[in-house]
Parts: structure tokens; C-alpha cells; sequence
């Protein structure tokens, strides 16, 4: 079972990472979520705090919407990942299209349609 940190636009895109919540939930869900998601800012070096929480997971999903590359906390919090060595995967949260990444991915960090297929060999290490 897979642990799961969930990046995500707190503010522009928390419907996301709800959806991605409930899929955890399903009886043959592969995964589990870790979801320490806050509104207000963590106090002190908050950095620190995010990377404490995501040394305690398997992997990181990064849920990308319309405004992703403007998410100052998504851009850290895969940075944080890169600096830890923490796989992590993009998905596009938005169907319709213009998910943007957050400007800390790699060049050569695909975005993969959110489907529970994609879903399960991400968690799987099949991508």
C-alpha cells in the first residue's frame, strides 16, 4: 500500500485533491493518503515541517490545474520532493485541459491524464 503526499493550489484547486481523497477510498484502491493540508501558513521554517511530513510517504502526487505554475507552496513542495529524492508524479487535475506544472519540474517531468488506470501504474512504478 502506497503512502501518498498530495501537492496541490490550496487555493484553486482543494476540489481536486478532495476527488483524489475519495479514490483513496476505494475498497481496491492501491494507496493511501497522507493529507496534512493546510490553509494557513505553517508556523516557523514551514519547509522543514513539509519535509518531515513527506519523508513519511511513499511518493508525491502533484495535482496540476489551470494555475499551478503560479502556486509558490506546489513549486517548494516539489522541490522539497526532488531534494529528498521522493519519487513524484504530475497528474492533469482538469479535464479540459491547460494544466500547467509547477515551474520547480523537471523539463523532462511528463503530465499524465488522471485516470485510474494511469493512477495505479504511477503508484506502481510503471511510468
Amino acid at each position: 500500500m502506497q503512502r501518498v503526499f498530495i501537492s496541490f493550489d490550496y487555493d484553486n484547486d482543494s476540489d481536486l485533491k478532495n476527488a483524489l481523497v475519495g479514490q483513496a477510498r476505494y475498497p481496491n484502491s492501491p494507496f493511501q493518503i497522507a493529507d496534512w493540508s493546510v490553509k494557513e501558513p505553517l508556523s516557523g521554517n514551514w519547509q522543514a515541517q513539509v519535509a518531515e511530513r513527506m519523508k513519511r510517504t511513499s511518493v508525491v502526487a502533484v495535482m496540476c490545474g489551470y494555475r499551478t505554475h503560479t502556486a509558490r507552496g506546489v513549486a517548494e513542495e516539489v522541490r522539497i520532493a526532488q531534494r529528498l529524492g521522493k519519487p513524484y508524479f504530475l497528474l492533469a487535475g482538469r479535464s479540459q485541459g491547460n494544466n500547467t506544472k509547477p515551474t520547480t519540474a523537471a523539463p523532462r517531468d511528463k503530465m499524465y491524464r488522471w485516470t485510474w488506470d494511469n493512477l495505479v501504474a504511477l503508484l506502481a512504478g510503471n511510468r
